[in-house]
């Protein structure tokens, strides 16, 4: 690999951390270099600290890395924080020097510059810029040209005066012309290509998959990591046929897409695990009602509030089993940026042809980070839809919501659109929908929702597999996959017999796929972010397959390959013993 560095941003909430990596990123980007973007921030409005992590290269990368090459520090306590990550021949651009910054040079392995970011942006204008001056200085370290700098910074203040444009251009030339001297060690041979995808976070990816599905109503409550796919909807309401509504709650959120689906219209909804605990019970009533419903879980460790700015992979057997007793939902977990567009546009898709909730299960990693997505994304020319009219029946006014048909789909009509009298309640009920206590009814609408998973099941992929024949298989879900699938790349590099098996389909449980992928010669091991390694339980369930052991991580923080390869190394050598 010809480029591969690491850039962190690092400083307290509200020191313009966002604009400085967003800065770098649009660089990068369009001078036709990969990035993995990863966001690390703490749950207030100030203070605290908080970094924004860039890693750039030639080549596509799947995670961020573990060590740092550039160190942006915006306050003092950064360079503490991160000194003893930054790798030799690395560097450190500081604000300010203070008493303890020099322990970050001893031993000549990484260097300081004093570059006075506030110093300087006050000299361009003001001091509001001394996250353009850090950008400036970030980009001359690296070596990146001037003009795809300004063209860059230029296009980002578009909307602002002249003035405000003309002082960012020279508040970033004054950072750049503050690190003309340094000699840096893995200053960039920028290609001077066009980009090579779209440079999106996981929240926008999710955002627009809906939007190409033709969902029509979106509903929320804030709660983070999900309110970005939200936000993104909300900003195209002008361009498309879209309602996002802002609900008092997310019990409210939830009923309203219940409600919007009902009258006839794609409709989702986003949240994290203490929402999505509080809509349960809505998910209860699609699921009686069989009403077609998206919901997005971007998952955040807890119970309770948790930690509500990072990351887990916790709720999958929430996910799977919320709201009482038992009825069909799907459950997929997508792995990278241009799996999530897709997923999105499958999720609705699904969701109307079985009329079940469909859960996209993703988590703060997924959606704050940023990456290129590289395929290209696809919008449907046409959105099937699943539902009847009066001229599809033969008779109208003995139209039934919920015949007991052999596959289990009763025909969907839309309520006020015709002769066809639509009736749901969130009671047990009969085939026209009135609430019944009847043994009969209650037993011919269970076994009918129970019917649809067989041809639901059918609809899930298989998980994909690399290197089947090894020893040992690292087993991943969702955003996980990255980190695995590069611990397992750089792994064989240095001639360890690894593989590994990645699932993004969860529900229902793909049992004969899973057997199939995990029946090679060696052994597997679970790699999560949760405590309990819950696919690992899930395989050991419908497989009666049992994993060596579990890699996890549940403090809140994205595994990275090197600490992966380090623990899969115990594994490693009693399989290669």
């Amino acid at each position: 690999m010809g480029i591969d560095m690491t850039v962190t941003i690092g400083g307290a909430a509200g020191q313009g951390i966002q604009t400085v990596g967003d800065l770098l990123a649009l660089v990068c980007h369009r001078a036709g270099l990969y990035l993995m973007v990863i966001n690390d921030f703490e749950s207030r409005i100030r203070g605290g600290h908080s970094f924004m992590q860039l890693r750039i290269s030639d080549e596509p990368v799947y995670a961020a890395d573990d060590g740092i090459h550039l160190l942006v520090a915006l306050n003092r306590g950064s360079l503490a924080v991160h000194a003893e990550e930054i790798r030799a021949g690395g560097y450190a651009l500081i604000d300010e020097r203070s008493e303890g910054d020099d322990k970050a040079g001893e031993g000549g392995e990484a260097g300081i510059a004093v570059v006075g970011f506030r110093r300087l942006a006050e000299e361009a204008g003001g001091r509001i810029m001394a996250n353009t001056v850090a950008a400036g200085a970030a980009l001359g370290t690296l070596g990146a040209p001037d003009e795809l700098v300004e063209s860059v910074i230029k296009d980002q203040f578009r909307d602002k005066s002249q003035t405000v444009r003309d002082n960012n251009l020279e508040a970033a030339r004054m950072g750049r012309n503050a690190v003309a001297e340094i000699r840096f060690d893995w200053r960039l041979q920028w290609p001077g290509q066009n980009p090579r995808g779209k440079l999106v976070s996981g929240a926008q990816a999710l955002a627009l998959g809906a939007l190409a599905a033709d969902c029509r109503v979106a509903c929320f409550y804030p709660m983070s990591p999900a309110t970005g796919v939200m936000v993104g909807m909300a900003g195209y309401m002008d361009r498309f046929p879209l309602v996002v509504e802002q609900a008092e709650d997310e019990i409210a959120a939830i009923n309203m897409v219940i409600g919007a689906s009902f009258a006839g219209v794609r409709a989702m909804t986003a949240t994290s695990g203490g929402g999505f605990s509080l809509m349960a019970e809505g998910i209860g009533m699609a699921g009686i009602t069989e009403t077609p419903a998206v919901v997005v879980n971007a998952q955040r460790p807890g119970p309770a509030t948790g930690l509500p700015t990072r990351t887990a992979q916790g709720d999958l057997h929430f996910v799977i089993h919320a709201a009482q007793d038992e009825f069909p939902r799907f459950v997929l977990a997508p792995r990278t940026l241009d799996e999530g567009y897709e997923t999105m546009i499958r999720a609705f898709h699904l969701a109307e042809q079985y009329q079940v909730p469909v859960i996209v299960l993703v988590d703060q990693y997924f959606t704050d980070s940023l990456g290129i997505a590289g395929r290209k994304w696809v919008v449907p020319e046409i959105v099937e839809r699943f539902l009847v009219s009066d001229a599809e029946m033969e008779n109208p006014a003995r139209y039934r919501r919920f015949s007991t048909s052999g596959s289990g789909i009763s025909p969907r009509a839309v309520p006020c659109a015709g002769k066809a009298r639509v009736m749901v309640t969130a009671n047990e009920h009969a085939e026209d929908g009135h609430l019944s206590e009847a043994i009969s009814d209650r037993n011919g609408q269970m076994e009918k929702r129970a019917k649809k998973m067989k041809r639901m099941v059918e609809e899930m992929r298989s998980p994909e597999v690399l290197h089947p024949d090894s020893s040992l298989l690292l087993v991943a879900w969702g955003s996980t996959c990255g980190v695995v699938r590069e611990a397992v790349m750089r792994l064989r590099r240095e001639n360890h017999d690894v593989g590994a098996v990645f699932f993004s389909d969860i529900w229902p449980f793909p049992a004969a796929a899973a057997a199939v992928a995990l029946s090679g010669p060696g052994q597997f091991v679970m790699v999560e972010l949760n405590a309990s390694a819950q696919l690992g339980a899930l395989i050991r369930a419908h497989t009666g397959l049992h994993a060596a052991g579990a890699i996890v991580r549940y403090d809140g923080r994205p595994m990275k390959p090197g600490g992966l390869m380090h623990d899969a190394m115990q594994y490693l050598e009693v399989s290669d013993g």
